[in-house]
């Protein structure tokens, strides 16, 4: 599903207050309050559903989207929601993240965004996950999805037919190893920015890793890595290698299923209406 002009805006839109929400801290004074705004969750969630709908909304627009594509957009998260658990992160098994990249490739960067976003709050239902972190979780994971979907060689054939001596999509195995590489990239990256909405607001640390207001904004950044080295990367590696693995073995079967399911919705394709025949 191609990208338009309302879905880029909408899609930047949510992206810029996604990157405030995240690095804000950063850039506090010495002299400001971060405890009183570590509950800024739930501001933070109330902003983000209206800019998921406006980003299905712009979609719509751009692509006229039916209750096909909302029904996949449904099915979808539904699966990513089930898949969450089987690891519950236990170690970084968390199988979710491959379906999410091969969603993301095969349906486009609007229709991913929205697709990680809604997963993830449908795994914390299910799971009991509600807290000051899913909002960022949506994000996070939204932003996996759409990088997805803007990896190159994803050109449709409508696409490929308005460019025949361009270069046609990726396929086969170098496409599997393509969204290998960004899984694996991606679920590291997932971390490390998870990790960036917690920290600033854990007090007790050691000094070498602890978020310092008011310090020039590189030398947190250092510490920052510091932190995420000695706490989370334990997690992460694994769940790139799970990502990877996944990726590699289950890929064609999904990427073939899910592109199948697409070019028999016939998202893009225009309705007509024909005269009866009398």
């Amino acid at each position: 599903m191609r990208l338009g002009p309302r879905s880029v805006a909408a899609l930047g839109l949510v992206s810029a207050v996604g990157v405030v929400a995240f690095g804000w801290p950063l850039f506090a004074g010495s002299d400001s309050s971060l405890s009183a705004h570590a509950q800024d969750a739930p501001w933070l969630f109330a902003a983000l559903l209206p800019l998921l709908l406006g980003v299905v909304v712009a979609t719509i627009s751009d692509v006229g989207l039916d209750a096909k594509a909302i029904a996949m957009l449904g099915v979808l998260a539904a699966a990513g929601a089930a898949l969450r658990p089987l690891g519950a992160g236990t170690a970084g098994i968390e199988p979710m993240f491959f379906l999410m990249v091969l969603s993301g490739r095969v349906l486009g960067p609007g229709f991913g965004f929205v697709l990680g976003a809604v997963s993830m709050f449908a795994s914390a239902l299910l799971t009991g996950g509600v807290g000051p972190w899913m909002p960022f979780q949506m994000l996070a994971m939204g932003w996996v999805c759409m990088g997805a979907g803007l990896l190159p060689g994803a050109d449709t054939v409508s696409r490929s037919r308005l460019r025949p001596n361009g270069a046609g999509p990726l396929r086969g195995r170098p496409e599997l190893y393509l969204l290998g590489a960004y899984g694996a990239v991606s679920s590291v990256l997932y971390g490390v920015v998870m990790n960036l909405q917690g920290w600033p607001y854990i007090g007790g640390l050691a000094t070498g890793v602890s978020f310092v207001p008011g310090d020039p904004v590189g030398e947190n950044l250092g510490r920052f890595l510091a932190y995420c080295l000695a706490t989370s990367l334990g997690w992460d590696l694994p769940r790139a290698v799970v990502t990877v693995v996944l990726s590699l073995t289950l890929g064609p079967a999904v990427l073939k299923a899910l592109r199948r399911a697409t070019r028999r919705a016939a998202f893009e394709t225009p309705v007509t209406f024909e005269p009866s025949e009398r």
